[in-house]
C-alpha cells in the first residue's frame, strides 16, 4: 500500500509512526511533514491546503489511502474533494465536519438531539452580545465560532474580561472570520476529559480515553494553547463514565449527523467536561486530537492501516480494538513565549539520548532538518511520548527524556500528568481506609 499522511505537527508524526508498523505498508508520504517524520516518510512540499495539488499528487504516487491529520483542510472539503477524484480518504464531508467548523452548528446539532452540553446564547452582533454580558452572571465561557487553531476560548471571570473578549474577537478581529460570530455558554465545573472515536457512517469503535493539558503554565494556568501535553488513560473516565458518553453522546451524534444526511466518517472527537450531573460536551472535533493522538497511538494494539480502511469501506461493526494496558503520558516541549510571539531556528540537542529511554517516542511537531542539525520550527516543538507499568513510572521516563533535550528558550509544564497522580493516590488513600 502507499499512504498519504497530511500535515505537520505531533500528531501527523504519530500517525505516520503508527502506519509505518503496518507491513503491507510500501510507501509512506507526509505533506508538508516535518523534520521528524522525515526519517520513515518522504515529504513533499504541498501545504495541507492545497487540495488539489494533493490530489493530483495522490494520482501521481498510486496513493491508496489519504489520512488527514489537520482540521482545517476537512472544513473546506477536502474529503468530498478527494471522493470526487476516486480516490480513498479516511475524514467526515465538508457537511459532517461542520461540527468542528462552526460552534454554533455544533450547539445547535447538541440542543437538537438532546446531547448534554453547557447552556448557550449565540451573537453575531457585538451590541447585542454586549448587552448579554452586562445582565449575566460570571465565570462564563466566550467562543470564537469558527476554527482558532485551539485558542478561540476564553473563560471569563467578571464582565471586564467578558467585554474584552468580545472586543477581541468581534472588534479587533484576532481570529479574523472565525470570530464574526461568537457563542456565550455558561462555564462548566468539573474535569475535563476527551474520549475519541472512529466511525463509518453508522458504527463506532470508542478508543481509550485521554485528558488534554490546554493552559501554557502549571496548574491550569495562563492563555490557551493548543496543547501542552496529555496522557492516556484518565482515571476520571471510569467504565460507567465511558457506558455513559456512548449511550449519550458518541451514538446520539452519529445517529443525529445519519438523520440530518451527513453520515459521520473518520474521528469523532468529544471534548468533555465531567461534571456533578455526568459528562456534559464542550466541543466537538472531527480529527485525532494533538497531542492526545501522541498519548493514545503507543497504546494501540490493533493495526491503525485496517481500522482507517474499514472506517473508509464501512466494516467497523467487525473491528475490536485491543489495548496495552500501561498508561502513557505526552509532554510538549514549546518555543519560549508560545503561545504568544516566539522565534525560531534554534538547534536541538540530545534527541538520541531522549529515545534511549525506556518506552520513550519523541514525535516532533514543529521542527525542520538543515543537514544534520534539528532545529526549531513552531510554537509546539516536541511531543516527549513515554509508556510506563504505571502512570508514575510513565510520568518518570517521559520527563526523564524531556531533560536530556535542549534548545534555546525551551519551555514545558512539569506537572502532566500530576491529576492522574492524584487521583490514583486518593484511591489508594480510600482503598487503605475501606
Amino acid at each position: 500500500m502507499n499512504i498519504l499522511v497530511i500535515g505537520s505537527g505531533g500528531r501527523e508524526h504519530s500517525l505516520a509512526w503508527k502506519i509505518k508498523q503496518n507491513p503491507k505498508v510500501k510507501k509512506l508520504y507526509c505533506a508538508p511533514g516535518n523534520g521528524g517524520m522525515a526519517p520513515i516518510a518522504e515529504c513533499v512540499d504541498i501545504q495541507a491546503a492545497a487540495i488539489e495539488d494533493l490530489i493530483k499528487f495522490a494520482k501521481a504516487k498510486e496513493v491508496d489511502l489519504t489520512v488527514v491529520g489537520p482540521e482545517a483542510p476537512l472544513v473546506d472539503g477536502i474529503v468530498d474533494a478527494f471522493r470526487r477524484a476516486g480516490l480513498k480518504i479516511f475524514g467526515p464531508s465538508q457537511a459532517a465536519a461542520r461540527l468542528e467548523g462552526s460552534k454554533i452548528f455544533a450547539k445547535e446539532f447538541m440542543q437538537r438531539y438532546n446531547i448534554p452540553t453547557a447552556n448557550f446564547e449565540t451573537f453575531s452582533e457585538i451590541e447585542k452580545a454586549k448587552r448579554f454580558l452586562k445582565a449575566a452572571r460570571f465565570p462564563l465561557v466566550v467562543k470564537a465560532e469558527g476554527l482558532a487553531a485551539g485558542k478561540g476560548v476564553v473563560i471569563c471571570q467578571n464582565k471586564a474580561e467578558g467585554l474584552e473578549a468580545i472586543d477581541q474577537m468581534m472588534e479587533k478581529k484576532i481570529f479574523a472570520e472565525a470570530g464574526r460570530r461568537v457563542v456565550i455558554e455558561e462555564c462548566l465545573a468539573g474535569e475535563e476529559a476527551s474520549i475519541l472515536a472512529v466511525s463509518d457512517g453508522e458504527n463506532a469503535c470508542v478508543l481509550e480515553s485521554s485528558q488534554d493539558h490546554k493552559r501554557i503554565f502549571d496548574e491550569d494556568k495562563g492563555p490557551n494553547t493548543g496543547g501542552m501535553g496529555a496522557y492516556s488513560p484518565t482515571p476520571v473516565i471510569t467504565d460507567e463514565i465511558i457506558d455513559e458518553v456512548i449511550a449519550r453522546v458518541i451514538e446520539p451524534t452519529i445517529r443525529g449527523m445519519n438523520e440530518d444526511g451527513n453520515p459521520f466518517k473518520g474521528i469523532l472527537y468529544a471534548g468533555l467536561m465531567i461534571t456533578a450531573q455526568g459528562p456534559k460536551v464542550l466541543e466537538y472535533n472531527v480529527r485525532f486530537g494533538d497531542p492526545e493522538t501522541q498519548a493514545i497511538l503507543p497504546r494501540l494494539k490493533t493495526d491503525l492501516v485496517d481500522v482507517m480502511m474499514a472506517s473508509c469501506e464501512g466494516n467497523l461493526g467487525e473491528v475490536e480494538l485491543k489495548w496495552d494496558k500501561r498508561p502513557c503520558v505526552c509532554v510538549v516541549m514549546s518555543s519560549g513565549g508560545y503561545p504568544g510571539k516566539y522565534a525560531t531556528g534554534y538547534e536541538i540537542s540530545g534527541l538520541p539520548e531522549a529515545e534511549k529511554v525506556a518506552n520513550t517516542v519523541v514525535f516532533h511537531s514543529g521542527t525542520k532538518r538543515e543537514g544534520d542539525r534539528v532545529l526549531t520550527a513552531g510554537g509546539r516543538v516536541l511531543g516527549v511520548t513515554s509508556l510506563g507499568a504505571d502512570i508514575k513510572k510513565a510520568v518518570q521516563n517521559a520527563y526523564q527524556a524531556v531533560e536530556k533535550i535542549k534548545f534555546e528558550h525551551c519551555f514545558f509544564r512539569r506537572d502532566i500528568g500530576a491529576k492522574a497522580l492524584d487521583a490514583m493516590g486518593r484511591k489508594s488513600h480510600a482503598a487503605v481506609h475501606e
